[in-house]
This record gives C-alpha cells, structure tokens and sequence, in this order.
C-alpha cells in the first residue's frame, strides 16, 4: 500500500498524527490534571490545520489528486477536527451525560459532512475541477470552537467555573455552553449554507 502513497498524502497523514496525538493529549489531561498535556493537545490542532493545508497545495502543484488522497484527507479531518475537538471540550469539563449526547452529535455531523462532500465535489466543480463552494461548514472551522475553549481555560473558566453553568436533573447534567457544538454541527450538515471555497 505504501507504493501508492503520493508526498500529499504523508502531509494528510501527519495531519492524522497530530489530532490522534492531541486526543492523547487531553486523555493524559483527564487522568492526570496537568495542564501542560491539555495545551500539547490544544497546540497540535492548529499543526493538524496547517497540514490539511498543505496536503491540498501539494497535490495540485504536482498533480497528484487522486481518490486514495480524497479519502485520507476525509479521514484526517474527523480525527483533528472531529474527535479531537470534542475531547477538548470533554477534558476541559463538558462531562454531563447530555453534554457527550451534545459532542456525539457533533462528531456525527463533521462525519456526514465529509461523507457529503466526497460524494458531491465533482457536482459542485467548475470547470478547472476546483470545487466553488462548501456546502455547510467546512469541518476544520471546529478551530473556532477549539480557539474559544483555550481562552476560556487560559483565563480559568473551564471545569466548575464554565460560563453559563451547570443543569442536573435527574435526567443528568448539561452544560448549556455544549450548544455551541450543536449549533456547529448543524452548520456542518446544513444544504442551503453556501461558502465560498478561496
């Protein structure tokens, strides 16, 4: 398998590695509380963003696309910009039965959206072969919600002192801040939300 790799396809392989290491990475936060762990985490996301970028560039410049690459970088992108997300926001103290229902959901969205988007790209092409438009949320803008809870733990408002707080109940606990990962997974799998692919 390794002869049909393409030099695009080991950077969206590194973009794999550094969302799987930032999901270790805030597993060990979990376990053992050291901050240092959940900032390697945090860190690693924005490598995995550059080498979802760059994967992309050096395909085109030496003409390497092929449906292997399309399928590795699918599959990069709900590690890094998926499940690493949600374990950020897991290890940082969205823990309530009804916050994972709500980081679930998420992940299920960002998994239908690059399902979608690997079936419809060559509809959505114009006539270079270059797709025009994302339809929904492309899944690595889940970095604005990643952006949002390093500031919320570098400024100490995560775990107990989350803003907008805590409901229990004996249905469980929510958080109402997991909303957010609602509201941007439906953006995700949204059809009428057309943005501009630069």
């Amino acid at each position: 398998m390794l002869r049909d790799f393409r030099v695009a396809d080991l950077f969206t392989l590194l973009n794999a590695f550094a969302g799987m290491g930032a999901i270790l990475s805030f597993m060990r936060y979990c376990t053992e509380a050291r901050m240092e762990s959940f900032w390697l985490g945090t860190g690693l996301l924005p490598a995995a963003l550059a080498m979802d970028v760059l994967d992309g560039r050096v395909a085109r410049a030496r003409g390497e696309q092929s449906p292997l690459g399309q399928e590795l970088d699918s599959l990069a992108d709900i590690v890094s910009f998926g499940v690493a997300p949600a374990a950020m926001a897991y290890s940082a103290g969205l823990r309530g039965e009804w916050d994972c229902v709500c980081l679930m959901f998420f992940v299920a969205c960002g998994i239908s959206r690059l399902a979608r988007y690997n079936v419809t790209a060559s509809t959505l092409s114009g006539p270079s072969g270059k797709v025009r438009y994302f339809e929904g949320m492309p899944i690595p803008t889940s970095l604005l919600l990643v952006t949002l809870f390093a500031i919320l733990a570098g400024t100490g408002h995560f775990q107990a002192e989350l803003p907008l707080g805590r409901v229990s109940g004996a249905a469980g606990t929510f958080h109402p801040l997991a909303l957010l990962f609602v509201i941007h997974g439906a953006a995700m799998i949204s059809k009428t939300l057309h943005i501009p692919k630069p």
